[in-house]
């Protein structure tokens, strides 16, 4: 199933529902329309019972450039930036918070707003020649989505406030080794590699999937004795599923289980 609004694609192959930038011409840059288009497609892939996984992909040669900074330079003559962050802030909560496992697929430059945006992201495979940087300070702008809260959650504190203060460009392999991103495959091998992995993911239980990855998100605050509280009653919850049976039917049956997300 194919589909898009003007500014994001939506498609499904399999289980895996592929959200698409598709701004080339502006380097994918993050305006209304595209916050509420990837806002709209995470929505619809909650609602698709055959949907498993999500892929945050981009057209072109940049995954994105952050904020139309065009766009927000004229808003300063109306209401200032601000209903544009809060916006941004809440979709990226909404990638962050959707019930599926969501994959970055980077190529190209991964700047300011789009690297806040892969910073929500579950996961992050990234093409060889893709680099990433935090940005705002280059030109005196300030993160406002994740680049100064999710950013030190992901790689520590010391490497974030190297990026955040001096807006340099980290290759791909380097931010596999400061730990944001997973995977770093040939660049003509990124889409293939990606739907592998989601396509992987597809054969999991849903309902074990995304009750994992609530634990795994609210228990990194949490002091040890409550995570692991936390973790036991999702697992006694999920043990009551048929999904749960299935697994240990098929293990005893030697085959494949085949989970329903019930």
């Amino acid at each position: 199933m194919t589909s898009s609004s003007s500014v994001v694609g939506y498609r499904t192959e399999g289980s895996t529902a592929w959200l698409t930038l598709n701004r080339p011409e502006a380097r994918n840059a993050l305006s209304f329309e595209v916050l509420d288009g990837i806002s709209a497609s995470l929505a619809r892939a909650a609602e698709d019972s055959s949907v498993r996984a999500v892929v945050m992909a981009a057209s072109g040669s940049v995954f994105c450039a952050g904020a139309d900074l065009k766009m927000v330079l004229g808003s300063l003559h109306d209401e200032g930036p601000g209903r544009f962050l809060r916006r941004a802030a809440e979709v990226f909560e909404e990638v962050a918070r959707h019930p599926h496992p969501v994959i970055a697929a980077v190529q190209g430059h991964v700047v300011a707003g789009g690297l806040e945006l892969v910073l929500a992201c579950d996961l992050v495979v990234a093409a060889e020649s893709a680099t990433f940087s935090d940005g705002h300070t280059r030109y005196g702008l300030f993160p406002a989505a994740g680049g100064a809260t999710r950013l030190p959650r992901r790689i520590g504190a010391n490497r974030a406030k190297q990026l955040l203060f001096t807006a340099e460009s980290w290759s791909s392999e380097r931010m596999r080794e400061a730990g944001l991103v997973n995977e770093v495959v040939a660049d003509d091998a990124l889409a293939d590699h990606t739907r592998e992995l989601a396509d992987t993911i597809g054969r999991r239980s849903p309902l074990g999937l995304a009750g994992i990855k609530r634990v795994v998100d609210e228990s990194i605050d949490k002091p040890l004795g409550d995570a692991l509280a936390a973790e036991l009653a999702a697992c006694e919850e999920y043990s009551a599923s048929a999904d749960f049976k299935e697994g240990l039917r098929a293990f005893t049956e030697r085959r494949e289980p085949t989970f329903l997300g019930e």
